[in-house]
């Protein structure tokens, strides 16, 4: 290895968030085969890195090993998308409940910062990059929000469910985000439910996140049957 080469580490982990990112954007499509020479090709790896992130990929359910037949995009389905969702909803709920009780000064004025900047009208490039600032900046808000749970394990498993609805709610940014009407539906339902969180109103606010995060799913349901996914 060279000074200048990238320690095979680093290749491992960019090959996982590359395509990682790729699956949740449509560019490999759900139970298509992915074959080993294309994703050398696309990323210019080699097979070690490639296959790191594809046993990577695997346990977080975007990828399916195949025996003896190489790896294939997981299916995604209407049944799959109900479940995630309801999981989602009913384990932020929770753990919203535990933030008002354990929330300190400092977790409100970083809900309050996040919220704002989320709020925020940038000038942007491209619709993809709008789709990028808009949607980092929105689950950032959402992790503010989570965070004062103070439970690392429920963090995790928080983060291991939006890992696997990624592709989904992919599906249902790219309907929202270039939409002013259904972002300032958006703006509306945030504020409201920061209101709540302030106002220390555990069970009001627990019910406003389940329901704020249930919407998506009727919008995915649609572009789902639309493009023959379901």
């Amino acid at each position: 290895m060279t000074i200048d080469s990238p320690p095979r580490q680093n290749l491992g982990i960019s090959a996982y968030s590359w395509l990682k990112r790729d699956i949740i954007r449509g560019v490999f499509q759900p139970g298509e085969k992915l074959l080993m020479s294309r994703l050398k090709e696309r990323y210019e790896l080699g097979i070690g890195p490639l296959r790191e992130a594809l046993s990577q990929l695997v346990a977080e359910r975007l990828v399916v090993a195949i025996s003896q037949r190489g790896y294939r995009v997981a299916p995604m389905s209407l049944a799959e998308l109900a479940d995630l969702y309801d999981a989602r909803a009913q384990l932020e709920g929770m753990m919203l409940k535990l933030a008002i009780e354990r929330g300190d000064d400092s977790w409100e004025a970083d809900i309050l910062a996040k919220a704002h900047t989320l709020s925020k009208v940038m000038e942007v490039n491209s619709p993809d990059e709008l789709l990028d600032v808009w949607d980092t900046r929105h689950k950032a808000f959402h992790t503010a929000i989570a965070s004062g749970c103070r439970s690392p394990h429920l963090l995790q498993v928080r983060q291991g469910l939006f890992d696997q609805v990624e592709r989904y709610r992919h599906l249902w940014l790219r309907e929202t985000v270039f939409s002013e009407e259904a972002l300032e539906r958006k703006r509306q339902e945030h504020a409201a439910l920061v209101d709540v969180i302030l106002a220390r109103q555990a069970s009001r606010a627990a019910d406003m996140m389940r329901e704020h995060l249930m919407t998506p799913v009727p919008i995915i349901t649609e572009v789902m049957t639309r493009r023959g996914l379901a």
